[in-house]
C-alpha cells in the first residue's frame, strides 16, 4: 500500500526525548512522514505513543532534540502548528448534556470560524451525522461518540490529524467505517497519525512504527517492518495439536508456538537450525506443514521479546 499523495514532507524531527521525573518517557524519537501517509504508532500502554504523539502538536516540549511539523518549529512555533492540527484524545472529552450540533457550533466558535454554522452542517453532513445532530452526546454509542470526536476534529480544515487510539471500545463496524474515513482523508492530502492496538489497523497504515519503553523500534511499511526482523515462521495443522505445543516450546529454536484456529503459528530467527529441529515432527503422520511469511504480530511480540531480554542483561 502507498500514500496516494505527493511526497512532501509534514512531520520532520529527530532526537526527540521527554523525561517525567526518573521516567525517560520517549528516547531518541526520530519520524519523517509524508504528506497524505497514514502513519501507524504501536506499542503496549505506557510504551510512549501518547506523549510523542503531544510533542509534535506542540502540547509537550520535548526535553531535547529538534524538528518541523507542517513546516513550523516544535519548539518555538507550537501555537502555528496547533492551528493546524485536529487532534483526537483516547477520552470523549465533549459536552454529554449538548447535542452533536450544539458541540460542534461551540467548538466551531471557540475556532473563532467565520459562517460556523455552515461549516457545521457541511461538517455534520460529510461524516453522516444529520440524522442524529440533535441527539444529546451522552445518548451516543462509542462509534458514534467517535465520529462526532473525528468531526470536531475535521471542523478547521486541518492538513494533519493526530489520532491516540481513537477507536478503543468501538465495534468492528465502526472501526471499520471510521478507517475508511480516514483514508478518504488520505486520498485528499491529510496526513494522519493514529496510535493502535489492533493489528487489522496496523495493516491499514502506510506506514508503521514500533515503539517499546520510549524507544521507536522500527518503522516502515508493512512489508519492510516484517522483513527488518528476519523472521522465519511455519503453520501446523492436524491431529493433537494440543500435544504438540509444549513439544515445540520445548525446543531452543523456536521463539514463539500461537494457535490460530485449528493451527499453530510457529516462529524463529534462525531458519537452517530451526529447520532441522523441527524435522522430527515434520516427519510425524497426522499433520501438514506449511512456511509462511511472518506477520507484524509475529514480529511485534519478537520485538517485546529481544527488548525484555536486554532489559534483564542490564539488571
Amino acid at each position: 500500500m502507498s500514500a496516494t499523495a505527493g511526497g512532501d514532507i509534514v512531520i520532520d524531527v529527530r532526537g526527540l526525548n521527554k523525561h517525567f521525573g526518573d521516567n525517560h518517557a520517549v528516547k531518541d524519537l526520530s519520524l519523517t512522514v509524508r504528506r497524505g501517509e497514514i502513519f501507524g504508532f504501536l506499542g503496549p500502554n505506557g510504551s510512549g505513543k501518547t506523549t510523542s504523539i503531544r510533542m509534535l502538536c506542540g502540547l509537550l516540549t520535548p526535553d531535547t532534540g529538534e524538528g518541523t511539523c507542517l513546516g513550523h518549529d516544535i519548539l518555538r512555533e507550537t501555537k502555528a502548528i496547533k492551528r493546524e492540527v485536529g487532534y483526537m484524545t483516547q477520552r470523549f472529552s465533549f459536552w454529554e448534556d449538548l447535542t452533536i450540533r450544539e458541540n460542534l457550533r461551540f467548538i466551531a466558535r471557540m475556532y473563532g470560524m467565520k459562517e460556523s454554522d455552515d461549516r457545521v452542517e457541511s461538517t455534520v453532513g460529510t461524516l453522516g451525522l444529520a440524522k442524529r445532530a440533535n441527539q444529546l452526546a451522552g445518548a451516543l454509542s462509542g462509534g458514534w461518540k467517535q465520529r462526532l470526536a473525528l468531526a470536531a476534529c475535521l471542523l478547521h480544515d486541518p492538513r494533519l490529524l493526530l489520532l491516540d487510539e481513537p477507536t478503543a471500545g468501538v465495534d468492528p463496524k465502526a472501526r471499520r467505517d471510521f478507517w475508511d474515513e480516514l483514508h478518504g482523508l488520505s486520498s485528499r492530502g491529510v496526513t494522519v497519525l493514529v496510535s493502535t492496538h489492533y493489528m487489522d489497523e496496523a495493516e491499514r497504515c502506510h506506514k508503521l512504527g514500533y515503539i517499546l519503553e520510549g524507544r521507536l523500534l522500527a518503522q516502515g511499511t508493512e512489508q519492510e517492518v516484517i522483513r527488518s526482523q528476519s523472521l522465519f515462521a511455519w503453520t501446523v495443522s492436524g491431529e493433537r495439536l494440543d500435544e504438540l505445543e509444549p513439544r515445540l516450546r520445548a525446543l531452543a529454536d523456536v521463539e514463539q508456538v500461537a494457535a490460530f484456529g485449528t493451527t499453530l503459528h510457529v516462529t524463529g530467527t534462525h531458519r537452517e537450525s530451526m529447520q532441522r529441529a523441527l524435522a522430527p515432527l515434520m516427519a510425524e503422520p497426522g499433520r501438514t506443514w506449511s512456511e509462511i511469511e511472518p506477520g507484524l504480530e509475529d514480529v511485534f511480540i519478537h520485538l517485546m521479546r529481544g527488548a525484555g531480554e536486554a532489559a534483564a542483561k542490564h539488571t
